[in-house]
């Protein structure tokens, strides 16, 4: 059990290492191209911040293992959409943009939800089994391609009064010594990011064995909870810092991702079967995903409050009770 934990500690810090110093390379990269600090944005950070998942889930999946695969994806956006957003609303109560709350809280609802059909065979089609299959991946990275094509559509709209009156930022890393900096970055990244991968599967998948737990229950705890601590400390510090718009938009835009590029690229290499992952926990996904989109639009007038923060810090504490009796039992 101890070479397990040790493994899964050490595969866990080092595709969160590895994702960060791959997202820092390619956003020095594109600098350097002069690629607008907007696209970075919303395609390298926002992909970056779902490394870990995809690199987890991916690993897993390809090694037959797609209970933890799933687990961890359900998990990390449990973690993320109720505990992380209730949680840095009590720090500080979240503003919530007009195109945050009109196009991506909608998204994020959009993508539980489909995970939940998708996911939930025996609720929904009377199945013997719950497997995301190939279709199911290929509708997902369908809707992936339709929400970047939009975004990037709302960015081309953007630019122009943005550049207006702006004047040019100065560009950095320009040197040789800049880029090969990135370029290490980016081929550490990357190496960290497999190796990390595999030791946290090989650890999870020895912890659950010896442990007696299913697949599904660790990368619905552990894995997911692991794979979520930056997101956890990024967005808090940011609510600190006074910017709890930022803190909100790292998380919804980690969630989206998951969902649509992490499970579906994953299912569509090959069919996920959702094991002891059950309606209980793809229903509390979606319900989370529900309340923060309905305590911004309606009920807390596009802000996220303190009580309304305490009640999502309260689901979550609820939905992980919830696991441990069904460990116990």
């Amino acid at each position: 059990m101890a070479h397990d934990i040790i493994f899964f500690l050490i595969g866990l810090v080092l595709i969160v290492a590895g994702g960060n110093f791959l997202t820092d390379g390619a956003s020095a990269v594109a600098r350097r191209f002069n690629i607008p600090g907007l696209v970075i944005g919303l395609t390298i950070v926002a992909f970056g911040s779902s490394t870990p998942d995809l690199v987890v889930c991916l690993t897993s999946t390809l090694r037959d293992k797609s209970e933890l695969a799933l687990g961890d994806v359900v998990g990390a956006n449990i973690f993320d959409l109720l505990l992380v957003v209730g949680v840095v609303a009590l720090v500080r109560p979240i503003p919530i943009t007009r195109e945050m709350l009109w196009r991506d809280l909608p998204m994020a609802v959009l993508s539980s939800l489909a995970l939940f059909f998708c996911g939930d065979d025996i609720l929904f089609d009377g199945a013997d089994a719950d497997i995301i299959d190939r279709t199911d991946g290929l509708m997902l990275l369908a809707f992936f391609i339709i929400f970047m094509v939009y975004t990037f559509s709302m960015v081309r709209q953007q630019r122009p009064a943005a550049a207006a009156g702006t004047p040019a930022a100065p560009q950095q890393g320009r040197g040789r010594g800049g880029m090969w900096l990135a370029a290490a970055g980016i081929a550490g990244g990357l190496a960290a990011l497999v190796v990390g991968g595999n030791w946290l599967v090989d650890g999870a998948s020895g912890i659950a064995r010896r442990a007696g737990l299913s697949e599904g229950v660790i990368g619905l705890t552990v894995v997911g909870f692991g794979s979520s601590v930056p997101d956890l400390a990024t967005s808090v510090i940011a609510a600190a810092k006074r910017q709890p718009g930022i803190a909100l938009g790292n998380v919804v835009g980690s969630c989206i991702f998951n969902v649509f590029l992490v499970v579906g690229l994953c299912s569509t290499v090959r069919p996920l079967n959702a094991g002891t992952i059950s309606a209980f926990d793809f229903g509390t996904l979606a319900v989370g995903a529900l309340l923060v989109w309905l305590f911004g639009a309606i009920i807390g007038r596009r802000v996220i409050t303190r009580g309304e923060g305490a009640v999502l810090v309260v689901v979550y504490l609820a939905y992980a009770a919830r696991l441990v009796m069904s460990i116990v039992e």
